[in-house]
């Protein structure tokens, strides 16, 4: 056998390592298709519950209490953070469509993350008695992810 200086010699301290499989674990095998199916679905009323809150939530809401200039809306950081807030919430739920959505998340992660939405979505129907228009979405990310988490 001639001498190779990457494969350690027959008979040295070195040779026995050179034998057994690497310690990196496999990845998580992956969800079947049938439940990425409630994660996509969950992913898209997120990403919709994104848009409503950004876009709609916005004209109705955000820019009408910006307009207001008394009380706290007086201070112009007050109203920077209220606009930064408004979006920043937009963005994290669209990082929560990506997460669900993502091949190999870990199903607890799923969970966590439908458990979340499916409690914001009732809490906002109880809180607004039904009233705000996004309470739907929101239990019914929760809820697709769950049922894509449980399959």
């Amino acid at each position: 056998m001639a001498f190779h200086p990457c494969k350690p010699a027959f008979g040295s301290p070195h040779a026995q390592h050179a034998t057994h499989a690497p310690l990196v674990t496999p990845p998580p095998p992956p969800i079947p298709v049938m439940p990425m199916i409630w994660l996509w679905l969950s992913a898209a009323a997120m990403i919709a519950s994104a848009l409503v809150h950004g876009i709609a939530g916005a004209r109705r809401i955000l820019h009408p209490l910006l307009a207001l200039d008394g009380g706290i809306l007086a201070n112009e950081l007050a109203r920077k953070v209220l606009c930064f807030a408004w979006y920043a919430t937009a963005v994290l739920m669209l990082m929560s469509a990506a997460t669900v959505a993502w091949p190999g998340t870990p199903r607890g992660l799923v969970l966590l993350i439908g458990t979340g939405w499916f409690a914001t979505g009732m809490a906002n129907a109880a809180y607004t008695r039904g009233r705000h228009i996004i309470w739907p979405l929101l239990a019914a990310s929760g809820i697709f992810a769950l049922i894509g988490a449980i399959l």
